[in-house]
């Protein structure tokens, strides 16, 4: 009789722990008291962990070194998705965390894209390859993070839901949006007077990710490829290319860190021009750097392949 009493209290004192678990992460917060946040890709996991400090546990969905286009979500990542309190994502830059926050965190994600306003894809980018789906009318650039202008009112916005997510700790997240946004102008204004003259304002790169770092700084961006860096350029567009770099006396073509640099080479053989590093910031591919290191070096990046003077 003894001995089936305490298996009883046992087995409620399981069952109480496992309701107690699965009541903390309905709440969105972890054992630890922090809030389970969920990331997309790097510049919206930078966000979060800025804004978020020791108040936010983050999970991000695309590994460092992968290219987050085309990322794919195992059922682990859905069900971090299902747990979170908050989803940042960016709808329509990864079809597989679209669908996945449709249909797990509907209620729960911020998309960054509906802070600002976004940019139309270029008609470049529209190009049609034969056996390849044709690009929806209407569709948007989704590399707002290049801006930092942009990229602090994203911030403002996030530590806004962050706040309703979590009331309690909310002062601090709009703090920590302030003290960022101040960094962000900052890096704003090294771009501006960085780009202010410049030999040349054609920029050519590999990937159309740099449309929102052109058009604030007023450059003109020409793009090998697409949105999408896996697309490949046809003849016609890359003999175009060829031809707008030869015409702008470009020096030097731009190619990224998460993608081959064949079709930039192509190009900078053709005319004669060499090729340099132009990060999209999609993801980190090296230790101790982060989006402001980054953005710092693609502007180093920048005035010498321009010619720019300060």
């Amino acid at each position: 009789m003894h001995r089936r009493r305490l298996l009883a209290a046992t087995a409620v004192a399981v069952l109480t722990g496992a309701v107690a678990a699965c009541g903390d992460r309905a709440s969105g917060f972890g054992t630890d008291g922090r809030l389970d946040v969920v990331t997309a890709f790097y510049p919206l996991r930078f966000l979060s962990e800025h804004l978020g400090a020791d108040a936010v546990a983050v999970t991000d969905l695309t590994k460092p070194g992968a290219e987050p286009h085309d990322v794919e979500l195992n059922p682990r990542q859905v069900a971090d998705i299902s747990d979170a309190a908050l989803v940042v994502y960016l709808k329509g830059f990864q079809p597989a965390v679209d669908e996945a926050v449709e249909q797990e965190a509907a209620d729960r994600a911020f998309d960054a894209g509906s802070a600002v306003e976004l940019l139309a894809a270029a008609d470049d980018d529209h190009e049609h390859v034969p056996g390849e789906p044709e690009h929806a009318e209407g569709s948007t650039d989704p590399h707002v993070w290049l801006d930092p202008v942009r990229l602090a009112t994203i911030a403002g916005r996030l530590a806004e839901r962050l706040g309703q997510a979590d009331p309690a700790r909310a002062a601090g997240y709009t703090e920590r949006a302030a003290t960022l946004r101040s960094e962000l102008t900052a890096l704003d204004t090294e771009y501006a007077t960085g780009l202010r003259t410049c030999a040349r304002r054609e920029l050519v790169t590999s990937h159309t990710a740099f449309r929102y770092l052109a058009d604030r700084y007023g450059l003109t961006e020409v793009g090998i490829t697409g949105v999408s860096p896996e697309s490949e350029p046809s003849p016609q567009r890359l003999a175009r290319v060829a031809e707008q770099a030869r015409s702008t006396g470009t020096t030097t073509i731009f190619f990224e860190t998460l993608v081959s640099p064949k079709v930039a080479d192509t190009i900078a053989r053709e005319v004669g021009a060499r090729t340099a590093v132009l990060d999209p910031l999609e993801g980190l591919t090296e230790p101790d750097t982060d989006y402001f290191s980054v953005m710092r070096a693609n502007l180093a990046a920048l005035t010498t392949a321009l010619g720019c003077t300060s």
